[in-house]
């Protein structure tokens, strides 16, 4: 049995905001599903659907300084254009593009609800799933 995931989950304060962003960024798509506050997300299409995920209400503030258990990695086709619309609704860059060798560039930010996120362009698609 492979152990791939197939599932990513996360939290937000303001479930619209959240939506809002990771739509106009990234182009996901959101439905409502089971109970209130709570969307599943397709990240991809019908060639390449990517994994599914889910969006639901936090159950409590996220501390200022927390880190999350786990971090999500995007992968992107280009890092210092989805830089700018990530900044330009909302999200802060935590940690500026750079390269990791053999991999590819990186960046990190903070969502607009305090979740951190990576974003990789990979140098060789095969690396990414």
């Amino acid at each position: 049995m492979q152990h791939n995931v197939s599932h990513f989950h996360f939290d937000a304060d303001d479930l619209a905001r959240a939506r809002r962003f990771y739509e106009a960024v990234f182009g996901w798509r959101f439905r409502p599903w089971g109970p209130p506050d709570y969307l599943m997300i397709a990240t991809g299409d019908e060639d390449r659907p990517g994994i599914h995920g889910s969006l639901g209400r936090r159950g409590k503030p996220l501390p200022a300084n927390a880190e999350p258990g786990f971090e999500l990695t995007i992968q992107v086709a280009d890092v210092d254009a989805t830089v700018k619309r990530i900044e330009s609704h909302g999200g802060t860059i935590v940690t500026a593009k750079s390269v990791i060798h053999t991999v590819g560039e990186h960046a990190r930010f903070r969502d607009p609800e305090g979740n951190l996120v990576a974003i990789m362009r990979y140098f060789d698609d095969s690396q990414c799933g």
